[in-house]
């Protein structure tokens, strides 16, 4: 792991809600294997951390660099978000969080070719159907943060209606060395039919997020990130992660969650 490319990498133990909510591992057999000599069958695996009172709305999370969460249980397993200290935000305003993975045939590298196909969008699909049929939920909302956003755009233009919105935190849009981001660079964005927020730090030091393309593209679906604390990888915790203003960006992605209504400023 390079330490230059640790992009949105900040963590939280789900058990840590475990007096508040439950959690909930979600695996599906994709009915695909992957090995040369002894085959293994694909799964696509995610954890839901439910709130107290039933909900039908969630938000499925998608992590920055590497990408990968590699889920094989409940135990030991983060929340890769900059919003690690307000899951319980969300669950207290009834949005289930889903902490979203690839699927383990990608697990050594899960790249933009993987990412903007509709292959990821099937199994993002499988796991949208179970959490429908077995837990009630018929809103489902994305966020990707920095390297997690490839998969948030994609799977936004690639799952149509099937979602209510996507949300694009400290979004990739130049390549990195290896390759990741590459498949982002002038995203078709109108070719996203339900509602897009994008979140971004005014001062986002990371050289692969820079804030002025996203003020380019984003319109008046753009919530500006201001202050916090500069401290540390401008690419992991750092303004890039919101430090010091996770608090103001979970109540700006909630409200317009709730609401459809755009934040223009927050931190302020």
């Amino acid at each position: 792991m390079k330490k230059y490319f640790l992009l949105g990498c900040l963590s939280l133990f789900i058990c840590s809600h475990a007096q508040a909510t439950s959690s909930v591992l979600i695996e599906i057999d994709r009915g695909r294997t992957e090995g040369f000599f002894t085959k293994s069958p694909v799964f696509q695996r995610a954890i839901l951390i439910k709130p107290t009172e039933p909900t039908d709305t969630a938000l499925l999370f998608f992590r920055g660099y590497p990408g990968i969460e590699k889920i094989d249980g409940l135990k030991g397993h983060f929340i890769h978000t900059p919003l690690r200290y307000q899951v319980n935000t969300f669950l207290t305003n009834a949005i289930a969080m889903v902490v979203m993975d690839c699927p383990t045939d990608q697990w050594n590298s899960c790249y933009d070719s993987y990412r903007s196909s509709q292959e990821h969008a099937d199994d993002v699909r499988s796991v949208m159907t179970k959490l429908s049929d077995e837990h009630g939920i018929s809103k489902f909302y994305l966020m990707g943060h920095s390297m997690g956003s490839v998969s948030s755009r994609w799977l936004a233009k690639n799952l149509g209606n099937e979602i209510a919105g996507s949300i694009h935190s400290a979004s990739m849009n130049h390549a990195s060395p290896d390759g990741y981001a590459n498949s982002v660079w002038k995203f078709p964005y109108k070719s996203i039919t339900t509602p897009i927020l994008h979140v971004h730090h005014e001062d986002d030091g990371c050289r692969y997020t820079p804030y002025s393309i996203v003020k380019d593209h984003a319109g008046e679906n753009l919530v500006t990130v201001r202050g916090g604390n500069p401290e540390g990888d401008p690419c992991r915790v750092h303004l890039h992660s919101y430090d010091g203003r996770q608090d103001v960006v979970a109540k700006s992605i909630i409200k317009w969650i709730k609401t459809k209504e755009v934040d223009k400023v927050v931190g302020e």
